[in-house]
């Protein structure tokens, strides 16, 4: 492909683009999987990224965005076009009781933020390792908070190139989803939440008694993309599939963790093949046993 156009409408923020061409995204993705990417962009602010998201879209190149793939597996092969990566706008600002992220900015980041201010409401972000924009996108969540319960209003760009807002019940948040998921076209730059005044000490062990949970329960020393499948009405797919003897269960590098059977890891060297194929040895098996079908919550690119 023919990305000429793209490079001469970015040429005045060439320097803050981040321009990697047939860049591996097993380095950009925390299952640490995925082929190269053709063009790589991760812009180093807010205008840079705004420049590249209009040129892609000028140059006709096919386009993805992410943040910091946390809950993206990559297919072997790669992802054709440019990967535009939302990372390099992370401002993160207190206004009153309102707290104001760029969509690259992290979800712990956006926690911390409001610890800072006291203000609570956002504990359950602190151990989320994706992004802002990605946690609004799937409406992210955790011991009984979600981003749909603090998210109040959000800046897109939709597919002409137009600044758009949404407010409140316009997000249609759902359980892991949301509008955005809806217009994948729609590129989220800003999110605003307004939260509660709360006592900093009381935040902060909240959000230390949530990190000391996810040690115990998660296996967070290899590679994943976190929970691998949504949680299915009235089961919990983690019990679901320890109860079906899968726990420990692999394809190549791929296993079902031995410390929490909802997590499919990367034990080491593990292809997207294997993970997709584990993936699907678990729903079939999980459905001839219980007759209940797993969906996966993991996104696919490439």
């Amino acid at each position: 492909m023919d990305y000429r156009l793209f490079l001469e409408k970015t040429r005045p923020v060439q320097k803050e683009l981040g321009l990697l061409q047939n860049e591996p995204m097993h380095h950009h993705t925390t299952f640490q999987i995925g082929g190269a990417a053709e063009i790589f962009v991760r812009p180093r602010n807010l205008g840079a990224f705004m420049t590249a998201l209009q040129a892609a879209r000028e140059s006709n190149a096919p386009l993805t965005v992410i943040g910091r793939g946390s809950n993206l597996l990559v297919k072997d092969a790669g992802v054709p076009g440019i990967v535009l990566c939302t990372c390099g706008m992370n401002g993160v600002r207190v206004e009153g009781r309102r707290v104001i992220a760029e969509a690259g900015a992290t979800m712990a980041q956006f926690a911390q933020a409001a610890l800072h201010a006291g203000l609570t409401g956002a504990e359950f972000a602190a151990g989320i390792p994706g992004t802002i924009g990605g946690g609004v996108f799937m409406n992210a969540g955790a011991y009984d908070g979600q981003m749909a319960d603090i998210v109040t209003r959000s800046v897109f760009m939709d597919e002409e190139g137009s600044s758009r807002v949404l407010c409140g019940a316009e997000h249609a948040f759902g359980y892991r989803s949301s509008v955005y998921k809806e217009h994948p076209g729609w590129v989220i730059i800003e999110i605003e939440c307004v939260l509660k005044p709360g006592d900093p000490s009381e935040i902060r062990a909240k959000m230390e008694e949530f990190s000391r949970r996810r040690r115990e329960k998660q296996p967070l020393n290899f590679p994943s993309a976190g929970s691998t499948f949504k949680r299915p009405q009235g089961y919990f797919a983690g019990r679901l599939i320890e109860d079906a003897g899968l726990k420990g269960a692999s394809v190549g590098g791929a296993q079902v963790s031995e410390k929490h059977a909802g997590f499919i890891i990367n034990h080491g060297g593990a292809t997207c093949a294997e993970v997709t194929a584990l993936i699907e040895q678990v729903q079939q098996t999980v459905f001839e046993k219980f007759g209940v079908r797993l969906e996966c919550e993991v996104r696919l690119i490439g």
